[in-house]
């Protein structure tokens, strides 16, 4: 008899994180983290946040003054090792009634069920390159398992 893992994998994974965001459901997306976890907005200006608390801080501010909120999957793809590109599509509407819309490419890393690390890159084809190299920089077996008990 054949074992099936049930653990999901890094897609499943990344697609959770989008349907957390999607709800604003920040105790779901901060509890998909570790303690070192990193979200990596710089390329946008948004800062690097390290750890659930400041990672949680950035969405709630974030999300503070705004009427709506919604991110739209156009791409995803696993490159293995843990790592998914992802092209998505986000708006958001303010409270003023200011409304933006902007496409970006971030790259998800997952080490054993955890995200460690999302990089958010404002050019498609220099995520999709960082993600590839990051998937073969990255040691073989460390794509998502179940955390240990």
């Amino acid at each position: 008899m054949s074992e099936e893992s049930t653990t999901p994998g890094p897609v499943e994974l990344t697609r959770s994180v989008y349907a957390h965001l999607n709800s604003r459901d920040l105790d779901a997306i901060v509890g998909m983290m570790g303690p070192a976890s990193v979200w990596d907005g710089s390329q946008w200006d948004l800062g690097i946040h390290t750890g659930p608390h400041a990672i949680r801080r950035f969405f709630e501010s974030w999300f503070g003054g705004l009427a709506e909120y919604g991110v739209r999957v156009r791409e995803m793809q696993d490159l293995g090792n843990g790592v998914v590109f992802v092209v998505h599509v986000a708006h958001r509407a303010a409270t003023d009634g200011g409304y933006l819309e902007l496409e970006a490419a971030p790259v998800y890393q997952w080490v054993e069920g955890t995200l460690a690390r999302m990089t958010l890159y404002s050019g498609n084809d220099e995520g999709r390159a960082a993600a590839e190299q990051l998937a073969r920089l990255t040691p073989s077996g460390t794509e998502a398992r179940r955390p240990r008990p």
